[in-house]
């Protein structure tokens, strides 16, 4: 995927963030471990988002491997010891396709 397709996508994720009731804290931010596509807080939990895009939901969702995951998590915790965060958090990811944004929550469990 091109950075501009990326940059579209991640856009399109913000919107959709913001308009879902989220506060948009952060977009990339990276760690020696990786990158977090958007950080954003809804509820006093606060959310790290992966950010794919595809034709549909399915070869979106199958670019989140557990290489990827690890280095979200890892790059979590990079963020919140930064920001001394102490609180609730969870790590979904955000599928953009040509027809929709849909949010899956809680992508570790």
């Amino acid at each position: 995927m091109s950075r501009a397709k990326g940059n579209r996508a991640e856009q399109r994720a913000c919107v959709f963030l913001e308009e879902s009731g989220f506060y948009v804290l952060e977009q990339n931010f990276y760690s020696r471990f990786g990158e977090i596509d958007i950080i954003a807080n809804k509820g006093n939990v606060l959310h790290f988002v992966e950010v794919k895009s595809g034709e549909d939901f399915e070869l979106a969702v199958q670019n989140i491997t557990p290489s990827k995951l690890a280095k979200i998590i890892k790059t979590a915790n990079v963020y919140m010891k930064k920001n001394a965060f102490d609180g609730d958090f969870c790590i979904d990811a955000l599928i953009v396709t040509p027809k929709a944004v849909e949010i899956v929550e809680n992508i570790t469990l």
